[in-house]
């Protein structure tokens, strides 16, 4: 099989790392890709948003399989594009994608069919929205509706906070037309994991739970991040639990998307809260998730084809699905992330941590400059590890992350420390 893969980021380099792997795999292209990537793959010079180049590279290279990483092309429509020209593509199209791309829709689907989520309501105009605030008082979270590249959504522990970010998103419009719509929601307080399944209508292949680490510090301290760090699975949600979880969640969502007519294939990727009243959704993703799947990819012993087209191909066996044990992956960030900051640093000690047993450093940020790698972003690096344990998976990642330096560099010592002591 000749692979396309679409995205320039540690996901999307974890994805064609495990594709190498496969045996029905011939050739893999990545778009645009990055320096890690290309020990495995043809780099090609096209952005996830050039739908047309896109699909017509597919064509005449006679890509069997295009997986699509960010959501930003999905949002686009890339799989309807691809569809149309018979092209076979690993996505939802866009009305699908809508589940990611509009925050009001999402909700609106979950409330309609009963999927547990926190109170919440929608607003086009930012008047409306200052006097519920005013009646309603804090904390909440201010969501912008549509795509805010991860920034749009503001948790207000305070009414000032509140109110700025009604201001900010809808007068100011720092996110231009996708905070003209706002969703304000109750705040809702618990730990936060994350469901994962490969799905085409209703049928559904669940992966094991994850934990993000989304602030930048430890402790959970600073700003809002991408996600410093992940690991995989989670010793404190138990089977019970999780088969809850993907009936009352998982299923239903599914459910409730084919009731209004739309096919979604895909991934669906959702953020869930743990909480004294039961399992709350806080939002649905249509991709996987990063740092989510690197650890995923270092897990993963079945063929990640297999696992993509699981609906058109015998059954997978979920017993043989995982690697026994647990992984882990650490964010290696620069110096200012998720603020401003430099790029073109250099970067060393990336072979010597790939060295070392049962690790894998994913590129995140990174370019090549005259033939040395350098930063290229505010996510360098992940560094991805697995082991009989947490506690030896983790412990792993962190050895592979003491021999990588660059200026500035810094990443959070306490990732999956939730694991070690419960919730």
């Amino acid at each position: 099989m000749h692979i396309l893969v679409i995205g320039s980021g540690a996901r999307e380099h974890a994805f064609v790392w495990k594709l190498a792997q496969s045996r029905q795999v011939t050739h893999i292209c990545a778009a645009p890709g990055n320096p890690g990537m290309a020990a495995y793959a043809e780099c090609i010079p096209l952005e996830g948003k050039q739908l047309s180049e896109l699909a017509d590279f597919a064509e005449r290279r006679h890509v069997d399989l295009t997986v699509v990483g960010p959501e930003v092309p999905l949002f686009a429509g890339i799989a309807d594009v691809f569809h149309q020209r018979g092209l076979r593509i690993f996505g939802p199209g866009a009305a699908g994608a809508a589940l990611e791309g509009s925050k009001a829709f999402a909700k609106e689907l979950m409330t309609s069919a009963g999927i547990p989520t926190a109170q919440h309501r929608t607003f086009t105009r930012a008047d409306d929205a200052l006097a519920y605030l005013e009646e309603h008082g804090a904390p909440v979270v201010v969501k912008a509706d549509g795509n805010a590249a991860g920034k749009g959504a503001i948790v207000a522990l305070d009414m000032q906070t509140a109110r700025d970010a009604v201001y900010q998103m809808m007068m100011k419009r720092i996110f231009g037309a996708a905070g003209d719509t706002v969703v304000i929601e109750d705040y809702l307080q618990g730990v936060e994991i994350g469901s994962t399944v490969v799905c085409k209508g209703t049928h559904y292949l669940p992966l094991a739970l994850t934990q993000d680490h989304k602030r930048a510090l430890d402790g959970d301290q600073g700003l809002n991040t991408g996600g410093m760090g992940a690991f995989t699975p989670l010793p404190f949600v138990d089977k019970a639990s999780e088969a809850q979880l993907l009936r009352t969640i998982v299923a239903a969502t599914l459910q409730a998307l084919q009731a209004r007519g739309i096919a979604f294939s895909g991934v669906l990727y959702s953020n869930i809260m743990l909480t004294e009243r039961g399992l709350m959704v806080l939002e649905h993703n249509t991709r996987f998730g990063d740092p989510e799947t690197q650890a995923l990819m270092m897990l993963l012993q079945e063929d990640l084809i297999n696992v993509l087209e699981f609906a058109e191909r015998l059954p997978v066996k979920l017993s043989t699905l995982w690697r026994p044990g647990y992984a882990a992956s650490i964010t290696l960030a620069s110096k200012g992330y998720p603020g401003k900051y430099r790029t073109g640093i250099p970067i060393m000690g990336v072979e010597e941590a790939n060295h070392l047993e049962k690790v894998q450093v994913f590129h995140a940020g990174t370019a090549l400059q005259d033939g040395h790698l350098v930063t290229a972003g505010g996510r360098v690096l992940s560094v991805a590890a697995r082991g009989e344990t947490l506690q030896e998976a983790v412990a792993r990642a962190y050895e592979a992350a003491a021999h990588i330096s660059f200026e500035g560099m810094y990443y959070r010592h306490d990732i999956a420390h939730r694991g070690f002591v419960g919730v």
